[in-house]
């Protein structure tokens, strides 16, 4: 007689909406006399078994189930098996994996012997999608079609076009990893974007390829990217000022990119605990091109648990954009500040230099940020929809400015320190899944100068990353 236990399927993807798995702290299960007798009986993986593969060359999973063989006793196994289940999910090209265990038979079966199998169902050669996507303060529809496990080894081709309030897009995109290591990865894009920057009166349409290389280090996600993109800057309005003008036109981008990623938080949207260090290095002009320019920016982010469920979360972001040469930086690289997702209080990247109205950008800011989030007062919909929401109190600060090089980084420290804009005020925060989240905030801004356009009063925001 033999002895079977099955695993259930993991779903591919967590709930859109409701308490994510991250947010709850497990309970302490005391070990059974049951378990500890499994868990102290040797057993042997003689043979693993991977059922339903079609287009999927054997050789890619080879890598994913490989631990599973290194087990030394019926829990072990189960464990490994469960890890294994979810690299198997990782790659994106099954959309069912169940595992079955089972002791071994036949003339070589041994009395310790287990036989694990694998049983998946793979994706459609081809796979269409349509939905919505949230980005800082845009909303915009999205088509793609999709056509995972191309050659058998987890590539995958992907065409996607979006249409939204501010931008419109379209591209192909190639994606495939390393067998066995699918944090290392390489991705080729060719990509066209029409983008309307109402804030500077501008219209900027970019036609690009690029190509990426991802990879792990230590505990960091590395970046290593070249793109080359032409890119026509016109104006959106009749009004648009003489600087904006000025600035229309053709020009083209070639640069080498690398960035790195430290990010232990559990959630990304609203965490809860851990923290998130991003630093970003780009260098332009000498692959080609008439853009000659290094831009240094950064984002930190600490989140700390306190009593009743609140969470205090710190941000800090900045950046600076060196122009190579007498070429003078564009418009379309300098940084932009401002608005419902990093200076509260004041609208939609309208801060800093400006002319006539249009805002123009900066070549160097910072800007921080403090919040204390809390539950809803006398938690309604406790440990279901009200989760979702949280108020929170915060104080945001920041600058925005254009530098002159010939004074020294002692003179760029004092510009940045100068005519400080900041805010505070009281919200509401909506966690849409673990991909966006809603704030409607009421902001009294402060720090106010010369130009700046504020938002006094109550303010809605929309986004992905938020100060």
């Amino acid at each position: 007689m033999s002895t079977l236990w099955s695993l259930d399927p993991l779903p591919m993807h967590g709930p859109e909406l409701g308490v994510q798995a991250d947010d709850i702290d497990a309970p302490e299960i005391e070990q059974e006399p049951k378990q500890e007798v499994l868990e102290n009986k040797d057993v042997v993986v003689q043979r693993v078994h991977i059922d339903g593969l079609g287009r999927t060359k054997e050789d890619l999973l080879t890598y994913e189930i490989a631990e599973v063989f290194r087990a030394k006793n019926l829990i072990d196994v189960m464990r490994r098996s469960h890890e294994a289940r979810q690299k198997l999910l990782r790659l994106g090209i099954f959309r069912k994996v169940e595992v079955v265990i089972d002791t071994s038979r036949g003339e070589d079966a041994l009395p310790n012997g287990l036989d694990v199998t694998f049983e998946v169902t793979e994706l459609r050669r081809m796979t269409g999608s349509y939905n919505t996507m949230v980005g800082n303060n845009e909303g915009s529809m999205v088509l793609g079609l999709k056509l995972p496990n191309v050659f058998g080894r987890a590539e995958k081709l992907t065409f996607q076009f979006s249409y939204g309030t501010k931008e419109t897009s379209y591209g192909l995109s190639f994606f495939k990893p390393q067998p066995g290591h699918f944090e290392r990865n390489i991705s080729v894009n060719v990509y066209k974007v029409t983008g309307q920057f109402p804030w500077s009166s501008l219209r900027e349409t970019d036609r690009g390829v690029s190509a990426e290389l991802s990879f792990p280090v230590w505990k960091t996600s590395q970046t290593l990217k070249w793109e080359g993109v032409w890119r026509e800057l016109g104006c959106l309005a009749r009004t648009a000022s003489f600087a904006v003008r000025e600035e229309s036109g053709h020009s083209l981008k070639s640069s080498l990119s690398h960035a790195m990623v430290i990010d232990t938080r559990n959630s990304s949207i609203l965490p809860r605990r851990g923290g998130l260090l991003k630093i970003h290095q780009e260098l332009a002009g000498y692959t080609g091109g008439d853009a000659s320019f290094l831009k240094e920016d950064f984002e930190i982010q600490l989140n700390k648990s306190l009593f009743w469920d609140s969470v205090l979360s710190a941000s800090l972001w900045g950046g600076l954009l060196l122009p190579i040469g007498e070429k003078p930086t564009s418009i379309a690289d300098r940084f932009y500040l401002g608005g419902p997702t990093s200076i509260r209080g004041f609208s939609m990247y309208s801060m800093g230099p400006q002319s006539e109205g249009d805002y123009l950008g900066g070549e160097a800011y910072w800007a921080g940020g403090l919040h204390l989030y809390t539950p809803l007062p006398f938690r309604p919909g406790r440990g279901g929809f009200g989760d979702l929401f949280r108020t929170h109190f915060f104080l945001n600060a920041g600058n925005l400015c254009n530098l002159n090089y010939g004074e020294g980084p002692n003179a760029h420290l004092k510009k940045l320190a100068e005519c400080i804009r900041w805010s505070y005020g009281l919200g509401i925060v909506l966690r849409l899944g673990n991909i966006a989240r809603l704030e409607l905030n009421y902001c009294i801004p402060m720090g106010v100068q010369s130009g700046d356009r504020i938002c006094d009063g109550v303010q809605f925001g929309a986004g992905i990353r938020f100060l």
